[in-house]
């Protein structure tokens, strides 16, 4: 299986299944002399773990991060940064009725139609577990971040047909604090009690629900990123993409634009005591693939989570047809666990092209 790796520079290459006896990654280019907060790192994974609450999975990880190689008396060395991730809490009987069906809108049928050969225990590669090597790394990106007061920041915006309207003017720390107050990680109290509600509701039925993650980039400099094929916003776009059950990537006004005149549309430059800024930013801080110094945010939609607790119509791989109810224990909205894990992939785009654009010294 090829197509493990992310970065050119700030690269995270990552392994493991499931089920499989452990998880993790391999981080090259992180540039040496960087000290590595530990407790931040736990507090990402934390924050993305299964179990942590009634609108997630009751699948129980500790995720503890261990790391093999690449740091030294707390520092990174400059070399390759390995780690692990143990996992302790798989049930793998419940998954023994997925060895020769495929769920429908899951990964089953076309690794099993590319590879011949498929992982069947909570999905192998194709689970989401695998997203907690993503948050190590992220982590580990946004510390090189903030020696460059550059800070990324993600909160559920919907949930279903329940949404918070995105409001740049709230100060970022008031929206940290309220976010991660709640388990739906949603900036708004109302709100969120509202979207808890609406996924318990779901998850009563054995059903699934999607939502959308906001995440804005604050601090980031203008020139990152490299046309033709290396534009900021596609990077950006391909990470999120890669994240599991994503079904769509939006940035600055997104689709929404499509409905504005250019005169509304166009961001006007003014100059601010040597500074160039924009009064508007319905660009969302990237023009022609390259970031002009003004936030950079964008909005990720998430689809219902395919495994559910319902009877469902399907085949097995012989083409018979047979009614599939599954087992086991999953998420009926991934989107509150999604949060640390948008913030991650952003990190780590942007730590790369920062390291492609000069010599980053800690």
């Amino acid at each position: 299986m090829s197509g493990n790796s992310i970065g050119h520079v700030f690269k995270l290459t990552t392994f493991g299944e499931s089920h499989g006896s452990y998880i993790g990654g391999v981080v090259e280019g992180c540039p040496s002399g960087l000290k590595i907060d530990f407790e931040a790192i736990q507090n990402d994974l934390d924050r993305r773990k299964p179990g942590q609450s009634k609108v997630t999975t009751s699948r129980k990880e500790t995720d503890i991060v261990e790391f093999i190689s690449g740091i030294f008396k707390g520092k990174t060395t400059g070399t390759p940064i390995a780690f692990l991730i143990k996992n302790k809490d798989a049930k793998s009987k419940d998954y023994r009725e997925l060895e020769d069906v495929f769920r429908p809108s899951h990964a089953d049928y076309t690794y099993q139609h590319k590879y011949g050969l498929r992982d069947h225990r909570g999905g192998g590669r194709s689970s989401a577990r695998e997203t907690a090597n993503r948050v190590v790394a992220g982590a580990i990106a946004k510390q090189i971040l903030a020696h460059y007061n550059i800070d990324v920041f993600a909160y559920v915006c919907s949930v279903g047909p329940i949404s918070f309207p995105i409001d740049m003017t709230i100060s970022k720390d008031k929206l940290k604090y309220i976010s991660e107050s709640n388990v739906v990680r949603c900036p708004d109290e109302k709100v969120a009690t509202e979207m808890i509600s609406f996924i318990e509701k779901i998850k009563k039925k054995g059903d699934s629900v999607g939502g959308q993650v906001f995440c804005s980039i604050s601090g980031s400099p203008a020139g990152l990123g490299a046309p033709v094929y290396d534009r900021l916003q596609a990077d950006l776009g391909k990470a999120m993409l890669s994240i599991n059950a994503v079904k769509g990537f939006e940035y600055g006004s997104g689709f929404d634009g499509t409905k504005m005149l250019g005169s509304e549309h166009n961001d006007e430059f003014y100059n601010d005591n040597g500074d160039l800024h924009t009064k508007s930013n319905y660009s969302g801080g990237i023009q022609g693939g390259i970031s002009n110094g003004e936030d950079i945010f964008f909005k990720v939609a998430f689809k219902p989570v395919a495994t559910i607790l319902t009877s469902q119509n399907t085949v097995n791989k012989d083409g018979d047809g047979v009614v599939l109810k599954a087992k086991g224990r999953h998420d009926p909205c991934v989107v509150p666990r999604a949060v640390p894990i948008v913030e991650a992939m952003a990190a780590i785009v942007i730590v790369d092209h920062l390291l492609r654009n000069r010599t980053v010294k800690l």
